[in-house]
């Protein structure tokens, strides 16, 4: 979602040329939507076995394995061509996974988009990975984090989600990174139709760790109780089905065309965020419709909501059942919350403002 509204927006006032790695086939579809934004668009596929190689070889680097899975060498010389070809007046690189292909690049300034410190989410899923798997964790925490701080020189502008995660680069002039958060779209202030089906709601990559863990937290809250609760994403992985097969309080959704619909389903919004980086942009939707929020400090803090006011923190199994309850109980602290928190998203996370900062600060272009 980041990269797509940074097309958006920045297209309206420049000529876009966009370099996307892809491990799978993608759809013609894409690419024409794409294409309304871009001037042109590359689609680069990585070879599998060149993965499996680039890996092997990490192991006797230090290089993060994440950097390592995404480099191909004849990749990186089909957009050097490229460049030399379009000489492009910036280059703007989002994560550090595709780093390599442009660092050596100095023919123009270029930003980079480190998004989250993903050397520290690595590291917070250290202690709840399988033991087997905790010594790979470890390494590639301290790779990144050496690689974090390494990249931060072959750029020009450096861009970060939070200031949170801005003082978990390990750079001595961290201070000097943009903080540019994420926006919302504006049709998350429209009003859906949609009937209150479930007690509690959450909305995600259903494959992603962080997201695995909080279905696993949902879990366990919901075996000593009533409530019931919508879980909606794609790509569920087998530990979520199986969550979801298993207890009968739990609906699995996948992917929908509206997810403002899954949204809506549920009365409140819950976020057990206990792992993870970055801001959470389910939130930031589920605040905009209007939906009261419950997340932990982790995820609050990025977002800068005030507890009581735009949504509930609560740190622990026992704090978030007193704050379901509350919000059950409690209407007008419901209304309060609920209103208090789409007029906060309205005021303070838009595509536009986010961009702005883009253009001014990375491409010295005025924006009136």
């Amino acid at each position: 979602m980041r990269a797509y509204y940074q097309l958006k927006e920045l297209s309206k006032t420049h000529e876009i040329h966009l370099f996307a790695l892809t491990e799978m086939a993608v759809d013609q579809r894409h690419i024409e939507l794409l294409n309304e934004y871009c001037e042109a668009v590359h689609v680069f596929r990585l070879r599998k076995w060149m993965i499996v190689l680039q890996l092997f070889r990490c192991f006797f680097s230090t290089k993060p394995f994440q950097t390592a899975y995404f480099y191909d060498p004849l990749i990186d010389i089909q957009i050097n061509r490229l460049l030399k070809k379009i000489k492009p007046e910036h280059i703007f690189c989002q994560l550090i996974r595709a780093a390599e292909y442009i660092k050596d690049y100095h023919y123009c300034p270029k930003t980079l988009d480190y998004m989250d410190a993903l050397s520290k989410g690595i590291e917070r899923r250290i202690e709840r990975a399988p033991f087997y798997s905790r010594w790979l964790f470890r390494s590639e925490s301290r790779r990144l984090g050496q690689y974090e701080r390494t990249i931060f020189s072959y750029f020009e502008y450096k861009l970060i989600i939070s200031e949170q995660d801005r003082e978990l680069i390990f750079h001595p002039e961290r201070k000097t990174i943009l903080c540019v958060p994420n926006g919302i779209s504006e049709s998350f202030f429209e009003p859906v139709m949609s009937s209150k089906k479930y007690d509690l709601v959450f909305v995600g990559n259903l494959s992603y760790a962080p997201n695995i863990e909080a279905v696993e937290f949902i879990d366990k809250l919901l075996s000593t109780s009533e409530l019931t609760c919508l879980v909606s994403g794609a790509n569920p992985s087998s530990t979520i089905s199986r969550i979801a097969a298993k207890n009968k309080r739990i609906t699995l959704q996948g992917w929908v065309d509206d997810i403002r619909e899954a949204y809506c389903s549920g009365r409140i919004f819950i976020a057990p965020m206990m792992i993870g980086t970055g801001m959470q942009n389910k939130l930031l939707e589920a605040m905009a419709l209007g939906i009261p929020c419950i997340t932990t400090p982790l995820a609050g803090n990025a977002i800068h909501g005030k507890h009581e006011e735009h949504l509930l923190i609560a740190q622990d199994m026992d704090e978030f059942k007193r704050a379901i309850e509350r919000l059950i109980n409690d209407h007008e602290l419901y209304k309060t919350i609920s209103a208090n928190a789409s007029f906060f998203v309205k005021q303070q996370y838009s595509w536009s403002h986010a961009n702005r900062i883009i253009l001014e600060k990375c491409l010295n272009y005025s924006v009136a």
